[in-house]
This record gives C-alpha cells, structure tokens and sequence, in this order.
C-alpha cells in the first residue's frame, strides 16, 4: 500500500500505530498486574497487540516508499533507522499479551484439564508482570522516539521563522 485517497499511506498508516502501539502497552500492563482486568482485557488486547505487528511492516513499507519521494537529508534518515525498530516493541508486547491471554484462559479451565503455562503460579504471574512492565514502558517510549523524530523530519524547517507556529492572521 503506496497510497490512500491520494496521500502517502505511510502518513495514515503511523497514526494507527502511534495510537494502538502504546495502547496494547497500556492494555498489557494493566491485564498483567491487575487481575481483576485481566479477564475482561487479556482476549481484546492479544487480538489488538497481534495486530499492531501485522500493521508495522505495513507502515514501514509504505514509509521506504515516502522516503524515495522526499528529499534526503539527515532527519528523514534517523527517522527512517528509527522506524525500523517499530517491530522490536510491537513483537514483545504481542507475544506477551498473547501469553496472559492463554494463561488467563487455562486459569479459567475444566479443573483437572492440562496447562501449559502455570497460570496459578504466582512466581510466573510475577515474571510475566514485570516483563510486561518493561515491555510496555520500553513500547510507548520507542513510539515517542520514533514519531517525534517523524515530526522533526515532517516539520522542520517548513514554516517561517515569522509564523511561530501560529498561523496568519
């Protein structure tokens, strides 16, 4: 995908992950250390986190094709390694939502019926907890660091020094 209604797709397609990135985050943490959320957010955020890292290659994709259309220079080149590192943040996040999904589901089992992921352990819930806490902090931390370098490739340098950011009046 190249473009959308006539505009770069990469511009519509970063939005998404800059939103559901942290969100899945959000939603991760709060499933793994929460209990009581657990049950209700574990499903809907593996299904959201999974596809987040479908929709990543998607958007850097469509941002290799930007980057052949816009002038070269150094911002849009940080941006562009940046970008790239997306899929590190997205895989973890999806796979450890994944994880408390199908603890949480086997937590839920037929008693007597086999787990595989010791969802009544209280060390592995720890484990899995404190992995999600760096996961989601180190997600919506690498999102921040990626679109604001999108933003300073995208905006500087594009309005005048007189404008402020203001508009004109």
């Amino acid at each position: 995908m190249t473009t959308f209604n006539g505009l770069p797709a990469h511009i519509l397609l970063v939005h998404a992950i800059v939103v559901l990135l942290p969100l899945a985050a959000l939603l991760l943490v709060l499933s793994a250390v929460w209990p009581a959320a657990r049950h209700r957010l574990a499903g809907p955020n593996a299904v959201l986190a999974v596809l987040v890292v479908l929709l990543v290659p998607l958007t850097t994709d469509a941002g290799e094709w930007l980057e052949r259309r816009v002038p070269r220079g150094e911002l849009v080149r940080a941006h562009a390694e940046l970008g790239d590192t997306a899929i590190l943040y997205a895989v973890p996040i999806a796979l450890l939502a994944l994880v408390i999904w199908w603890r949480d589901r086997e937590a839920r089992a037929v008693a007597g019926r086999r787990t595989y992921l010791a969802p009544l352990s209280s060390a592995v819930t720890s484990v899995v907890a404190v992995l999600a806490l760096v996961a989601g902090a180190a997600g919506v931390y690498g999102m921040y660091r990626i679109g604001d370098s999108g933003a300073k490739a995208a905006w500087t340098g594009n309005f005048s020094s007189q404008d402020n950011g203001r508009g004109h009046d």
